[in-house]
């Protein structure tokens, strides 16, 4: 009697896992040890990335700003060496990131479904690709650890596109 139970709970949660996809999933975290922890979880409320900010200097990635939807994320990072700003199109979404890493983040390049690649830094360091685990699903938002003067590590949170939004 108890196998019989136990083999109707084991099908049903297993029906149940068909039911329910699942969508959201996790890539990192790339770089070194240091660093206070930061995330975007909130922002990605705001709608979709729309557009990404990234300084840097001749050695790293200095620092970082994610507009979702309509609203910058809080900057992180440090403030010298160069800003770059990067608009994405309406509908289109960052579906894989690549880099360089050692100590600290050096290289990223974000690569979009529109085949864009959106490269920010130099070319040296430990090399990573992040990309989602599940079909259809588009980066979400970032979270990390960053200093006052770098971003020491960042990781990629993926999940389905949102339905509604606005951009920056």
């Amino acid at each position: 009697m108890l196998t019989i139970a136990f083999l109707a709970l084991l099908c049903a949660s297993a029906s149940a896992s068909e039911v329910q996809a699942r969508s959201s999933s996790f890539s990192g975290e790339y770089g070194g040890r240091g660093g206070k922890p930061f995330s975007h979880s909130r922002n990605q409320l705001h709608g979709p990335i729309t557009a990404i900010r990234v300084r840097v200097n001749r050695y790293y990635i200095v620092g970082l700003q994610v507009c979702y939807g309509k609203v910058w994320s809080e900057y992180v990072g440090g403030k010298l060496g160069e800003l770059k700003e990067i608009f994405l199109n309406p509908g289109e979404s960052v579906v894989q990131v690549s880099g360089k890493y050692k100590n600290y983040l050096r290289k990223l390049v974000f690569v979009t479904d529109k085949f864009r690649f959106l490269t920010f830094g130099k070319d040296r360091g430990i090399s990573f690709k992040a990309v989602p685990l599940y079909p259809n699903t588009v980066l979400r938002f970032i979270s990390g650890r960053s200093s006052r003067s770098i971003i020491n590590a960042i990781g990629f949170h993926w999940d389905v596109y949102p339905s509604e939004h606005e951009n920056c």
